[in-house]
């Protein structure tokens, strides 16, 4: 939901970005030095910080977001430097500086997104957990997965294909809209149920209340054992990946379990009906 703007006078501030984006590190030295000019009583720095000027893409901005909101939960003020840039609050360069200076006067709203927390019980024991903001995705890397798909204790969806994706309505316009889902405004708390590849006829995605349990059961699939993850060298055939990064390899029998996180989000928006405007530039929407 939007809400009306709660950060006065923030005291610290953190600038995050990847040093092998170039252009962010050019503009990050440049907005140091204009808030040491004018604001003086700000501290730049990491430790719990009150607002978090991102620079980079959407992927930057989740990477920001989630390392930081459990810690002091920051508003997100995302300077798009990447590719689309849907998360961010400002994505013409041009407009950086002059909306830096309406942000620090408090002229901007608040859009909270919610989360959802994912844990993979095997042998009845958790083995894994993670909070997500855009998609879980469970998926086959090579070959097809057979996966049941239980809401509320009813099983509403039999998959024989490559595999399932649940999505925020924040993450709907990410690989939910590549797999053909629903766009959902972000401020709707939702889960978006969405098919990959099903050999069957395809059906198309369910949108269930944000209360609401998701149960992935990963029923058979074919072990083949050609891939592997790198960091752990751990034989893959059927993966779980968290927002496309936080990638686990799943075994049949495995239990994947999604609900509602306490925690949201905090992006900054500058423009009324930002969403709408975003999805005309970004998905050339008419």
């Amino acid at each position: 939901m939007e809400m009306p703007t709660i950060i006065q006078n923030p005291k610290n501030v953190s600038i995050f970005y990847h040093s092998s984006n170039k252009r962010a590190v050019v503009w990050s030295g440049k907005i140091k030095q204009w808030l040491k000019k004018k604001y003086p009583g700000i501290n730049i720095t990491s430790n719990k910080p009150d607002v978090i000027i991102v620079l980079g893409g959407d992927g930057t901005i989740l990477e920001a977001a989630k390392r930081y909101h459990h810690i002091s939960n920051p508003t997100i003020f995302g300077l798009n430097l990447g590719n689309i840039g849907y998360l961010a609050s400002v994505r013409d360069p041009s407009h950086f500086m002059d909306s830096l200076t309406l942000f620090f006067k408090g002229q901007f709203t608040i859009s909270e997104r919610m989360m959802i927390n994912v844990e993979i019980v095997r042998d009845n024991k958790k083995i894994f957990s993670e909070e997500v903001l855009n998609e879980v995705v469970v998926q086959s890397v090579l070959s097809v997965v057979d996966l049941e798909v239980v809401v509320s204790g009813i099983n509403i969806r039999k998959i024989r294909g490559s595999g399932v994706l649940i999505a925020t309505a924040t993450g709907s316009t990410a690989y939910n809209l590549s797999a053909h889902g629903p766009i959902v405004m972000p401020d709707i708390k939702c889960l978006i149920v969405t098919e990959l590849m099903d050999h069957d006829v395809p059906t198309p995605s369910i949108v269930v209340k944000y209360d609401k349990e998701v149960v992935i059961k990963v029923k058979s699939f074919r072990q083949k054992g050609i891939l592997s993850i790198s960091k752990s060298k751990k034989k893959v055939d059927v993966v779980l990946a968290a927002d496309g990064n936080k990638i686990f390899p799943l075994k049949q029998g495995d239990v994947v379990i999604i609900k509602n996180s306490s925690h949201l989000i905090k992006l900054a928006e500058m423009e009324k009906n930002y969403f709408f405007k975003s999805l005309k530039s970004n998905f050339s929407v008419r």
